[in-house]
């Protein structure tokens, strides 16, 4: 597979998941899903704490911080997995 039907494929999935409500999602898939994405379009995490970092904000951070060993293709692998999971129930 090439980078280029990666990075379709993560695409299509990004598209599926904007159609997704947060209520229907547990919030560790959320959770999940949020670390995997922003893995996979911005590389390792930076913690960069400011004024208004809340607890959600730390969750998030915590999240993605937890997989940010993890390259770039495979956190898009991963995000397409649990997409493509939650869209075939």
């Amino acid at each position: 597979m090439t980078k280029k039907d990666l990075d379709i494929r993560f695409s299509e999935a990004v598209e599926k998941a904007m159609k997704m409500t947060q209520a229907s999602l547990p919030q560790d898939v959320q959770l999940r899903l949020y670390a995997y994405y922003k893995q996979a379009t911005f590389g390792t995490a930076v913690y960069n704490q400011s004024e208004n970092f809340g607890l959600r904000d730390a969750f998030k951070t915590n999240a993605w911080m937890q997989i940010s060993h993890i390259s770039i293709e495979e956190a898009k692998e991963n995000y397409i997995e649990i997409i493509n999971l939650l869209t075939s129930k």
